[in-house]
């Protein structure tokens, strides 16, 4: 699409220099509610990138929607070079529902590209792959933690993706971490279309931190920065946090069912045969001490005192030994057990 051209969702056009928001029509529910996905369209004057920002695609993740509000009243994107198409509630029937998934219990992220004559869940996927993904040129996906799961905040990206890979350092996140693809996922059809994504993980569901917030607003500007969409910082301006890519990632989970005692916490670099924490028997007669197994970074810990035997209490990305700066694209490995 030349620059010059409108860009149009639904039956709204945008010429450069215009913004504005578009309720696209998916359908209804019981009560006769109208479900609608509002798509927000910003259009620099100057061409350049379409970067398409989400969220709620599972509608307990609220903290991918509060990094895009909070971007969408910031006067930091003006002017800007290119389109930013920001969708901060995917999944709404999800979102007001306080649940995960839709109401017929489908998960949205394994409907894509969704059809026209499905499902309420793959009408809306149809709708998003024929209003919006046309139009992007890259993508930055938004999601939190399971309940009581949080993550430290994190990119994941594909294989084969040294764009994406690319994109990844300029987020500079704690942790940048390659992941296979899920079949029916937003991130798996925007592959198949060769554009390069980014998924955002932190946080927890039904919860908002401010640090996860921190870490996805600056991630956001940083891309932007990275894509010519913003101009470059100051030299003293620039961020000196260096960003890990895990080699692989690997699950510590309960050797026995009991009462779930962390000693460590997100973020913690552990070393093999370093205590994470204890097993204990509700009833006084023993601990069994949790240790780790390797040299690696905390990224998701359980906040569940409850245990049973093979649950997951702790999520370990293994430290490379070198930071970002040193990091060319075959430090990042394959994430082994995804949880996505």
């Amino acid at each position: 699409m030349s620059q010059d051209n409108p860009l149009r969702v639904g039956s709204v056009e945008f010429l450069p220099g215009q913004c504005g928001v578009v309720d696209l029509p998916v359908g209804s529910l019981t009560g006769y509610q109208p479900v609608t996905m509002h798509v927000h369209v910003r259009r620099g004057r100057q061409p350049g990138p379409v970067l398409l920002l989400t969220a709620g695609l599972h509608g307990d993740e609220l903290i991918g929607v509060e990094i895009l509000r909070r971007l969408l009243q910031t006067r930091n994107l003006r002017p800007i070079k290119g389109t930013l198409l920001v969708v901060p509630v995917v999944c709404m029937p999800a979102f007001l529902a306080r649940s995960r998934y839709l109401p017929d219990r489908r998960d949205l992220n394994r409907l894509f590209p969704g059809s026209p004559e499905g499902s309420l869940g793959s009408r809306l996927a149809h709708a998003f792959v024929q209003e919006i993904v046309p139009h992007a040129t890259h993508s930055i996906d938004f999601h939190g933690g399971a309940v009581g799961r949080p993550n430290l905040p994190q990119i994941r990206v594909s294989p084969g993706d040294p764009i994406a890979a690319d994109l990844a350092r300029a987020f500079a996140p704690p942790v940048v971490i390659e992941t296979g693809l899920r079949e029916g996922s937003l991130r798996a059809f925007l592959k198949s279309k060769d554009i390069p994504s980014l998924l955002f993980e932190g946080g927890e569901a039904f919860r908002i931190s401010k640090e996860a917030v921190r870490v996805g607003l600056r991630g956001v500007y940083g891309v932007m920065r990275r894509l010519g969409m913003l101009p470059p910082l100051k030299s003293d301006e620039k961020a000196s946090a260096a960003t890990l890519f895990a080699r692989s990632t690997s699950w510590v989970r309960a050797p026995q069912g009991g009462l779930f005692i962390p000693e460590t916490d997100l973020g913690k670099a552990v070393q093999a045969g370093t205590r994470l924490g204890t097993i204990a028997d509700p009833f006084g007669r023993y601990e069994t001490t949790i240790h780790s197994e390797v040299e690696g970074l905390v990224i998701g810990v359980s906040r569940e005192a409850h245990a049973d035997e093979g649950d997951a209490l702790f999520h370990l990305a293994s430290l490379p030994g070198r930071s970002e700066e040193a990091g060319p694209r075959d430090e990042i490995v394959e994430h082994r057990d995804p949880v996505e």
